[in-house]
């Protein structure tokens, strides 16, 4: 089973998704290890690749290529990133959203990376705009499209925990000659 993990800075994917690879003994990948791998590949320090992809988008169709072609030949896995659920498609057989109110994920942010929680939060948005922006003029996908997905958590209703408990419950009733039908990523284009 492939079962993707999408969502904004803060809701709690890559903790989920790692918690849900360990629970169930798949594999997990995230975009963030995708990234890395570009930088090693590149020779340069992950912040040297972020100052790179601001002015060249092929490090971001890169990564997203490595994306698809992840979910298009691996099994058992859990694929983790903003762009997961697009980037996997039909490949896909559970994608998930996470998501918390923008006052939330900014202070957990703001925790993880000690900085204050006015800094997070605009900083926060800006990244959704920009990256919103990206993604539409990249792929012509709506990140604020939540129909491609099968279940969407507000991770500030549950600890983490209960998060994970939600999605194991939901993975274990989950039937596939019972399924009748994915939500489809129409209208995405993959030209990398």
């Amino acid at each position: 089973m492939l079962i993707t993990v999408s969502g904004p800075a803060g809701s709690g994917k890559s903790t989920l998704a790692a918690n849900l690879a360990e629970a169930l003994g798949y594999d997990h990948v995230s975009g963030g290890d995708i990234f890395r791998s570009l930088a090693e590949e590149r020779g340069v320090s992950l912040v040297e690749l972020n100052q790179q992809a601001e002015s060249d988008d092929q490090i971001d169709r890169d990564l997203d290529r490595r994306l698809r072609s992840t979910a298009r030949e691996e099994d058992d896995l859990v694929l983790e990133s903003r762009l997961a659920g697009w980037m996997a498609g039909d490949y896909a057989d559970l994608k998930l959203w996470l998501d918390a109110p923008l006052d939330v994920r900014a202070e957990r942010i703001a925790d993880r990376e000690e900085k204050p929680v006015a800094e997070a939060r605009e900083e926060t948005q800006a990244r959704a705009e920009s990256e919103g922006l990206r993604y539409q003029e990249y792929y012509g996908i709506d990140i604020d499209d939540r129909s491609i997905y099968d279940l969407s958590i507000n991770t500030a209703r549950w600890d983490e925990s209960g998060v994970q408990e939600l999605i194991v419950a939901a993975v274990d009733a989950y039937e596939p000659d019972g399924d009748e039908g994915k939500a489809p990523t129409a209208g995405v284009t993959y030209e990398f």
